[in-house]
C-alpha cells in the first residue's frame, strides 16, 4: 500500500450532501476574514464541524436474515409499544418502537433497518420541538418509510429535531434497498423511529449507544416472539 493510500484511507468520506455546506463556510470565512481577521478563525472552525458533521463512514452490516439494524448513530431514547403514524398506513394498533436521538455530534446519514422493498414513503410537516421528547413523534415534522420484506412491514420515521430544520430522503416508493443501505439524512439534529412487529424482542435499551448500520436492534426470528402477530399487507 502506497504512502498516498494510507493517508486517504485515514480520512473519513464526506457525504455529497455536505460539500455545498462546507464550500459556503469556505467562502464566507474568507470573506469575513478579509475585514476582520479574527473571524476567519472563527470560520475556519465552524466550516470544519460542518465537515465533521456530514461524515459518512463505512458501515459492515451484519448479513443474518431477520435482523433489524440501527437505522441511526445516536442513543436509545425511547423502546416499547407505540401506534405508528397514521400516514404510514400501518395499522392503528401499536408495534413496537425503538427511538434513537442523534444529537448535533453524530454522524447524521440513516440507513435501512431491514433489506425489502420501499412500499410507502410519507412526509408531514410538523413543529420542531426537542427530538428527545416522546411527544416529537406525534408532533414534529417527520418523512417515513415503509419496507416491506415478506409478509413482514417494517416502519422507520425521519424526525426533525429543535435544531434541524431538513428532512433528506434518497430513495422512492418501489425501490428495494439492503439492510445498511443509505436512504437519508437530517440536517442538523434529530431522531429515527423504527416501528417492528408487536411481540418483536427489542435486544437494546434506552441510553444504549447505537451505530447506524452495525448494530443489531431485535432478530424477527427470535423464539421468544415466535405466536405474536406480525404486520401483514392487507
Amino acid at each position: 500500500m502506497s504512502l498516498v493510500d494510507s493517508v486517504t484511507r485515514a480520512f473519513v468520506p464526506i457525504h455529497r450532501e455536505g460539500w455545498p455546506f462546507i464550500a459556503i463556510g469556505l467562502v464566507a470565512s474568507v470573506v469575513l476574514g478579509w475585514f476582520v481577521g479574527p473571524l476567519f478563525w472563527i470560520g475556519l472552525i465552524l466550516t470544519g464541524w460542518v465537515t465533521y458533521f456530514f461524515r459518512d463512514p463505512p458501515r459492515v452490516t451484519p448479513v443474518t436474515e431477520g435482523l433489524v439494524i440501527s437505522p441511526a448513530d445516536g442513543v436509545v431514547s425511547q423502546v416499547g409499544p407505540a401506534r405508528p403514524p397514521a400516514e404510514l398506513d400501518l395499522g392503528a394498533e401499536p408495534m413496537m418502537r425503538v427511538s434513537v436521538f442523534m444529537n448535533v455530534f453524530n454522524c447524521h446519514v440513516n440507513r435501512a433497518p431491514i433489506g425489502g422493498r420501499i412500499v410507502r414513503i410519507a412526509y408531514r410537516a410538523g413543529r420542531f420541538i426537542n427530538a428527545e421528547l416522546d411527544k416529537a413523534s406525534e408532533h414534529n415534522e417527520r418523512n417515513g418509510l415503509v419496507i416491506e420484506s415478506g409478509d413482514t412491514r417494517i416502519g422507520v420515521v425521519q424526525i426533525a429535531g429543535l435544531v434541524a430544520r431538513r428532512i433528506v430522503c434518497f430513495v422512492r416508493e418501489g425501490e428495494n434497498v439492503a439492510t445498511g443501505e443509505r436512504f437519508g439524512l437530517i440536517r442538523f439534529g434529530s431522531r429515527l423511529d423504527v416501528y417492528m412487529p408487536i411481540g418483536t424482542v427489542p435486544r437494546v435499551a434506552i441510553g444504549q449507544t447505537m451505530i447506524a448500520g452495525e448494530t443489531v436492534l431485535a432478530d424477527l426470528r427470535d423464539e421468544r416472539a415466535v405466536g405474536q402477530p406480525l404486520t401483514r399487507m392487507s
